[in-house]
């Protein structure tokens, strides 16, 4: 290896460590990072694929949650929602296999080859409110919050399952965070406030 490809290896990793550690390749193209030093850097093993188009230092820790953290570079504008944001939250004994995500109604639709994504199309306040960042491995995830995402799953009851919002519901009744009128208030904006009333009434 020349002394001019170990620094641009050098200067790369200089790079990915004041970025967090990930980048993705338009990213990395833009700082002034050449392809060649990037398939370098993955082949010799400095640099670990997360997925296509998004490269980590290999010698960071392992990723707490590997899905979010790639959404989240992946495709910034996502927020994570039904089953995974109630698995995240602890509110669920579900295991989701794919990650749900909530996209603004109109916006493209992402190309992500992994993890495998469900996509939900949500509009007006439905999109707007409820939405938490979590820092994980240093990188922001936007998820919806506990209440909200029992509301989303009620509105989605016919596609997720009555059985898992009713679990959502008495696991959220239970939590350090449960406020009925938080819960009534996200109820009213998907519009299921009818439907979680008598559920809710039976757990108070």
């Amino acid at each position: 290896m020349t002394m001019e490809t170990r620094k641009s290896i050098q200067d790369a990793i200089a790079q990915f460590r004041q970025h967090g550690g990930a980048l993705r390749t338009a990213t990395a193209l833009r700082l002034g990072i050449h392809p060649r030093t990037l398939y370098r850097m993955r082949d010799s093993g400095v640099l670990e694929r997360l997925s296509r188009g998004l490269y980590r230092l290999a010698e960071l820790p392992p990723l707490s949650n590997p899905d979010l953290v790639t959404v989240a570079l992946k495709v910034p504008q996502a927020v994570i929602c039904l089953v995974s944001a109630l698995a995240f939250h602890e509110l669920t004994t579900q295991v989701p296999h794919t990650v749900d995500v909530a996209l603004r109604r109109g916006s493209g639709h992402p190309r992500l080859e992994h993890p495998p994504l469900r996509i939900f199309w949500f509009s007006g306040s439905a999109w707007s409110e409820g939405i938490e960042t979590h820092p994980l491995d240093d990188v922001p995830v936007r998820i919806y919050g506990p209440a909200k995402s029992v509301a989303d799953v009620f509105k989605y009851r016919a596609k997720i399952g009555l059985d898992v919002a009713l679990d959502a519901l008495k696991q959220y009744r239970r939590h350090d965070s449960f406020d009925v009128s938080e819960l009534l208030h996200y109820a009213r904006i998907c519009r299921v406030e009818k439907v979680m009333k008598p559920y809710l009434e039976a757990l108070l």
